[in-house]
């Protein structure tokens, strides 16, 4: 199944074979023709599955707490897609802990979000029904070996868009620069995102279960607006429900902790073209060291 996506027809010189210098690519070409990667199932997942909230009521709960950046909420808001680039981080975290960055979209209760995260406490696999995988060489909730340490000169990140396919209505994930096809959501699993998304937000989440502490988020520290020292998003854009790729300059800003997480929001760094940056991090609940 090929989709129908403006972000392609708008970049026709990119390339469809990304880079593929992460270890989150399969080996040797992949799997064979008219297969894709499914992570082999065991026993602990089954039982974390078991155990979990949903993802809304995870990421919505008391429990929760978001370093972000989102649009204005506007009702009229119709987005078909969007993108970001993110750093790739590793914070240590105990059990009954998560924390991640992330990418979401939102109309009334139908999510959808992409990123990475660290911790067993998450829905962001392929236990959840509704996602289909259509590349071969590509596992969904795979884990990534490439990291930065704060002071790195270069950074290590993961880019990804999700956008809506104007044909028939699916949502496709997307990843590298290259806007290699993952896989997509169908039309027809959704109630409100079954038209365009009016919200958009990107940026750090954590959260722990009661009576545990909250998690770190990010690179551990407390942000100071440094590529080379901070947890960060860039690069924000969506589409407008006319599939053009419209830049992101007005945010607000929502720190639900701020003893505990910070977030900087940049939405011109160094003049860059769609170079709209945030931020974000903590020591969530344990003492910095920073």
């Amino acid at each position: 199944m090929k989709p129908t996506l403006t972000r392609r027809a708008q970049n026709p010189d990119i390339s469809s074979t990304a880079n593929k210098s992460s270890s989150i690519w399969l080996k040797d070409n992949g799997c064979p023709l008219e297969t894709v990667p499914i992570r082999r199932i065991t026993k602990d997942d089954l039982i974390r599955q078991r155990d979990i909230p949903s993802p809304e009521g995870t990421f919505e709960s008391p429990l929760t707490n978001l370093a972000i950046v989102q649009i204005p909420y506007d009702p009229n808001n119709k987005f078909a897609g969007a993108g970001m680039s993110a750093s790739l981080w590793n914070p240590r975290i105990e059990s009954q802990q998560h924390t991640a960055c992330r990418l979401k979209i939102q109309k009334g209760s139908d999510i959808l979000q992409v990123g990475w995260r660290a911790g067993n406490i998450h829905c962001f696999n392929t236990l959840c029904p509704g996602f289909i995988i259509v590349n071969r060489d590509f596992p969904v909730d795979a884990s990534f070996d490439n990291f930065q340490h704060r002071g790195d000169k270069s950074a290590s990140e993961i880019t990804m868009f999700i956008d809506r396919d104007f044909v028939n209505g699916n949502w496709w994930l997307l990843y590298d620069e290259s806007n290699v096809e993952v896989g997509f959501w169908p039309q027809k699993i959704f109630t409100e995102l079954r038209s365009f998304a009016d919200n958009v937000e990107w940026g750090g989440v954590a959260y722990s279960e009661p009576g545990v502490p909250e998690p770190p988020m990010g690179s551990r520290c407390f942000p100071i607006g440094d590529p080379n020292y901070d947890a960060y998003c860039r690069r924000f854009n969506v589409l407008n429900d006319k599939g053009e790729t419209i830049h992101i300059d007005k945010t607000n800003v929502r720190v639900d902790d701020p003893n505990h997480y910070g977030l900087k929001d940049v939405p011109h760094w160094r003049g860059g073209k769609y170079q709209h940056m945030a931020f974000y991090g903590g020591p969530g609940g344990f003492e910095t060291l920073c």
